[in-house]
């Protein structure tokens, strides 16, 4: 469990990537996705590369998942495309990162780095080259990518009598510059990113607060598995909408949580419009 010590009775857990700012898009599509390409020798198909990794990590249930089952994902999805299967291209989906994936909970680069020293497994190595290629560019393209209009203004409202902590799959170290940057970090007890763990074991604790005190406000279905998984309230952030779900939280979501409305016929309501956002297949036609 993160060792904080609870400052007010409430706590909101609060995803950062395509939830509180708007770097989804850009970091897909201009960094993780170039790079799958490049580092997957895919370029005769980088057309369905990019469709199939925008649909796992921005327009499916999948959306918001760590980059390495995403990168699986995606790489099965490719391989089950009949225009892939049409070019010849064989899509190699390393078996070392699928056994990593079933045994290490902290999805980072730290653990993956030792998992490699200790192994020396080539489908490992590539993952790693990828993975931090992928952070570079995020280094060099990734700022000056604002949190979403009321944003700052519902977490100023929390903040008084809630503790906010940020839960999230993103690297640390991106994490803390991009809420440094924006003057959000004042704000939280917390930043917890891949290294800490995951989202489900950020939010366990929720155990240190009462029942129905914790929130978490999340952009995908991962976050509300992990609010489900800890006892907490979920508030979602829906793709595509994101203006208007963080004025919703500024102007009542934020009250009803506080007041103790939150729970049940509001959380029901919000919940049904998240789930008809994101679809669990592609558009295209597969092959099994």
């Amino acid at each position: 469990m993160i060792d904080i010590t609870p400052k007010h009775d409430y706590l909101v857990g609060i995803d950062s990537d395509g939830c509180a700012f708007d770097t989804m898009e850009l970091k897909h599509k201009e960094c993780f996705i170039p790079n799958i390409i490049n580092h997957w020798e895919l370029q005769g198909i980088s057309k369905y590369v990019r469709e199939a990794a925008e649909f796992v990590n921005l327009y499916s249930k999948s959306r918001g998942i760590n980059r390495f089952p995403a990168l699986v994902e995606a790489l099965e999805w490719l391989r089950k495309r009949p225009e892939v299967r049409a070019r010849g291209v064989k899509i190699e989906i390393p078996p070392g990162l699928l056994d990593w994936l079933d045994r290490e909970t902290k999805l980072g680069n730290p653990a993956l780095e030792k998992a490699v020293e200790e192994t020396g497994d080539p489908g490992l190595e590539q993952a790693l080259r990828w993975s931090k290629a992928v952070n570079e560019s995020i280094a060099k393209m990734g700022r000056g990518v604002p949190p979403f209009p009321f944003v700052r203004e519902s977490i100023e409202r929390l903040h008084d009598r809630a503790d906010v902590l940020v839960v999230s799959a993103t690297p640390q170290e991106a994490l803390e510059r991009e809420w440094d940057e924006h003057n959000l970090a004042q704000y939280v007890v917390a930043i917890c990113g891949q290294e800490v763990g995951t989202k489900n074991e950020h939010l366990q604790v929720a155990e240190k607060y009462p029942a129905e005190h914790t929130l978490m406000v999340g952009d995908a279905p991962g976050d509300y598995k992990a609010a489900l998984a800890n006892d907490a309230l979920f508030f979602p952030v829906n793709p595509g909408n994101e203006e208007a779900s963080w004025k919703r939280l500024y102007e009542e979501g934020a009250q009803r949580f506080l007041g103790g409305t939150f729970a049940g016929e509001y959380q029901q309501r919000l919940l049904e419009e998240f789930e008809s956002y994101l679809p669990e297949k592609p558009p295209w036609p597969v092959e099994e």
